[in-house]
């Protein structure tokens, strides 16, 4: 391959924890050029389960969200910075997820999430101010967008409400909040939301794995799509234009990062469309 393929450049830093007392990886792709336009800022997309972001080799799936390629393969897009934030391991489901999980099939003394919020506090007080800090980007709302799927769309989805003042685009990608289904249901109904806000919204008909089926009753093909329509739903109903929400529901398409891929530039050309 070309090695003017990799003329991305990825950085990596360590970054402190304060809730949980320990280190956790993110990587910064930089735009062409970065180092060459010493005056330009960019926007930034935030981008969970960091360890699939980039490289398939890392991947759980054995296939990342290919984001080079990506962005080396559309060059209609704008020069962005992209932040891949590391998930972390068992504690996934945990910091994924806001709210105790009271809805599944567990033993009711085995308790899981719940650490949503302080996850989230954590990259918008540490993560956000570093980039911030130490990279040129437009750090206004208007210039910081949010991606995940499944449980990293669960966190996004909340973090794009409770940090609405510094996140104006959002990127759900199978979203599961079946797996809080009344928690989440409840604090989006109560929240004011930003009628300003970019969101785009997949969800594939094939959607479910074996670790999603112990965690449910029913039919966990139709869970994600129903929940990504109620999402959908809810955003309306809180004022949110019908014209800031793209909303797609692709036939066959399974829940991995193979098909997050295929349309993550469609996802970031939506969102881009108002950057200046």
């Amino acid at each position: 391959m070309n090695e003017s393929y990799f003329y991305l450049k990825l950085e990596t830093h360590e970054l402190y924890m304060p809730y949980k007392n320990e280190e956790r990886r993110v990587r910064v792709l930089l735009p062409k050029n970065y180092d060459k336009d010493e005056s330009e800022r960019y926007p930034v997309v935030y981008m969970h389960d960091g360890q699939n972001v980039f490289y398939s080799s890392e991947s759980y799936s054995g296939f990342s969200w290919k984001v080079i390629p990506a962005i080396k393969q559309n060059p209609d897009l704008p020069r962005m910075i992209v932040v891949g934030i590391d998930h972390g391991g068992q504690e996934r489901i945990n910091e994924y997820t806001p709210w105790k999980i009271t809805e599944s099939p567990l033993p009711e003394d085995f308790e899981l999430g719940g650490r949503g919020a302080e996850f989230a506090e954590f990259v918008m007080t540490v993560v956000k101010p570093f980039i911030d800090k130490h990279y040129r980007t437009k750090s206004d709302k208007y210039h910081t967008a949010m991606i995940g799927s499944s449980l990293g769309g669960n966190i996004s989805a909340f973090m794009g409400i409770e940090y609405k003042n510094q996140i104006g685009g959002l990127g759900i990608f199978s979203l599961a909040n079946w797996i809080t289904n009344k928690a989440f249901d409840s604090y989006i109904a109560r929240k004011e939301l930003d009628p300003e806000q970019r969101v785009y919204i997949q969800v594939g008909t094939q959607e479910g794995d074996e670790a999603d089926r112990q965690l449910m009753y029913g039919n966990m093909k139709q869970a994600y799509i129903d929940g990504s329509l109620k999402y959908y739903k809810q955003l309306i109903k809180g004022s949110v234009p019908i014209d800031s929400i793209r909303f797609n529901i692709f036939a066959d398409e399974e829940h991995n990062e193979k098909a997050w891929a295929k349309h993550l530039p469609e996802c970031l050309r939506f969102l881009s469309e108002k950057w200046s």
